[in-house]
């Protein structure tokens, strides 16, 4: 089978405006940029808004091995059986990638095999350059701190009110804000600044992080409108004052600025995934750092364009499903009526105790070789994804992604084990071969789904305390024994309630590769309790994130990166991109 690069370039692309004109767009509701790739306008929003709002379906995940389960290309693969297999009016909304992992490890995100959005080279690098406005802007919040120190340090009261400032008096040791790169790059997670010289900036212990951990890319998913980005703009905190007062971007007189540099790409990026279904790429938080979803204003649009939005959360249901309902959903005000579970043979093998993936190295033998007994351990994983799909209401179908070694006794007992856990159904999908052919089953079965009445229901009220919602997330979600704080954290939570952050929902930062907090405990950790070393605050983007464990908010480049394998001949064609 060809590669997914070769299957991208191979593909017959139409014209972006003729994807337009199918959802009613017209041209000059769209930024072009080029022939396949368009930004819509957000007025587009009221001129829609008195039509019916569409199904809208989550795709999550159990949790993945370190490969990576394929549930960006079940989502993509759904909406291509839903909209070009069954005639359904149909969106895909994801998120953008980040080049850190495209780099990196993992590689691109624009699905896989024939469920794949395109151009997949555009989409996996600079696309419209989002993520490089996000950058600009959070450095240039950055930068603003540091120059406001040095500025206060050498300037009297007097002669700052000449220039029309205010003292800020910014207490150096509070500063919350690292610089961002959008690379993978370990050596810069802790560096010190300003060693030139008091014309060169104060010296300071800071670091970096990558720029799809930022707050402002968080901003640019949660916001629903220029108005209300450029608020939550103003109300970052970037640290406190020597009395220990928050310090924002709006007392720093940068906010507006950042607005600017975020305006054009507050807009979603109109697409197409092989088989011409439309599709919006737009924002791209990390979900183990961030909320992992893609934007409110996506979702906003779509649901107001086609009958059925499928859209996709990060990691599994314990992270970026999560915090789709209790962050993103919170915010859009639109609830799913369906949640599509993806699971291999392959990770519930792991997950029961046999062999170790690695990434970048082939898969060990006993994992591709028929073992009912681990396989029907590791389902236990697969329970307690659906045990926590249920809690939020909605219906669940489990999307089995279907590797060529996978045997039909594997299949049915992952299927028996599913529906007598609650599931709706459980489906083996073969959508990386077949494209949408390989989903029809699975759309039949999510477009039933929908069907059935969905109630949905958010884990917790804002009203609860700071810590009742770290321990209802940790011991309903992870199932964990309860929570430990260490000093910092217990500060933080101090801190925030004085402040009149406890109100704000809760975004775990925590690893995607187990339930627990510790990447190495496979299947349903029991008898643990989670440790928070700290909590920070992203109060523009509108929540607590507490660190759980060892979490880091820059990876590091493994030993042999996916850039190595990355390269273009004489005429410009990329390959090696996956």
């Amino acid at each position: 089978m060809p590669s997914d690069i070769e299957i991208a370039q191979a593909a017959k692309l139409i014209p972006i405006l003729d994807i337009a004109s199918k959802l009613e767009l017209r041209p000059d509701d769209l930024e072009p940029y080029g022939w396949y790739k368009a930004k819509v306008h957000l007025d587009v929003i009221e001129r829609f808004k008195n039509r019916p709002t569409a199904k809208l379906i989550d795709v999550t995940a159990i949790t993945p091995t370190p490969l990576g389960e394929g549930k960006t290309t079940t989502t993509v693969g759904l909406s291509q059986a839903l909209g070009a297999q069954l005639g359904k009016r149909v969106f895909t909304c994801i998120r953008q990638p980040s080049m850190g992992p495209t780099f990196g490890i993992k590689g691109g995100a624009a699905g896989g095999g024939y469920s794949q959005i395109v151009p997949m080279e555009d989409f996996n690098l600079h696309l419209t350059g989002d993520i490089h406005a996000v950058g600009v802007a959070h450095n240039l919040l950055a930068a603003a701190v540091d120059a406001r120190m040095m500025h206060e340090f050498k300037m009297s009261d007097r002669g700052l009110e000449k220039i029309g400032l205010r003292r800020l008096d910014i207490d150096p040791f509070s500063i919350l804000l690292n610089r961002v790169v959008d690379v993978e790059d370990a050596a810069a997670r802790q560096i010190v600044i300003g060693l030139g010289g008091a014309q060169n900036g104060l010296p300071r212990q800071t670091g970096f992080d990558i720029t799809v951990a930022s707050e402002v890319m968080a901003i640019l998913a949660l916001s629903t409108s220029l108005k209300d980005m450029r608020e939550r703009l103003g109300r970052m905190v970037v640290g406190t004052d020597r009395k220990g007062k928050p310090i924002t971007a709006e007392d720093l007189g940068v906010a507006g600025a950042m607005a600017v540099l975020m305006k054009d790409a507050l807009m979603p990026n109109l697409m197409q995934t092989l088989e011409q279904t439309p599709a919006f790429v737009h924002a791209g938080p990390f979900a183990n750092i961030a909320h992992g979803n893609s934007s409110c204003i996506a979702d906003m649009i779509a649901t107001k364009l086609a009958d059925y939005v499928v859209t996709e959360s990060g990691f599994g249901a314990d992270i970026g499903m999560e915090k789709f309902f209790d962050i993103k959903c919170r915010t859009s005000g639109i609830m799913p009526s369906c949640v599509v579970l993806v699971a291999t043979v392959r990770a519930l093998k792991m997950h029961g105790g046999l062999g170790r993936v690695v990434a970048g190295k082939p898969l060990p033998r006993e994992l591709v070789e028929e073992n009912l007994e681990y396989l029907e351990k590791g389902c236990a994983n697969l329970v307690a994804h659906i045990n926590i799909a249920r809690q939020f209401g909605a219906p669940v179908v489990v999307a089995i992604n279907r590797f060529t070694p996978d045997t039909n006794a594997e299949i049915e007992l992952i299927r028996r084990i599913a529906v007598e856990n609650g599931a709706e159904d459980a489906i083996p999908c073969e959508h990386w071969a077949k494209g949408g052919a390989g989903a029809v089953a699975l759309a039949e079965a999510v477009l039933k789904a929908c069907e059935k009445p969905s109630q949905v229901k958010l884990l917790y009220p804002l009203n609860m305390s700071i810590k009742d919602k770290i321990e209802t997330i940790a011991t309903r979600i992870y199932g964990a024994d309860g929570v430990d704080y260490a000093p910092e954290a217990e500060d933080k939570v101090k801190m925030y309630t004085e402040f009149g952050y406890d109100n704000l929902p809760i975004c775990m930062a925590k690893t995607h590769l187990s339930l627990s907090h510790d990447a190495s405990r496979k299947g349903v950790p029991k008898g643990w309790r989670l440790p928070i070393r700290d909590i920070r605050a992203s109060v523009g983007a509108g929540f607590l994130y507490p660190l759980c464990g060892d979490m880091r908010t820059m990876p590091s480049l493994p030993s042999r990166p996916v850039f190595m394998d990355i390269d273009m001949d004489e005429n410009g064609r990329i390959r090696g991109l996956s």
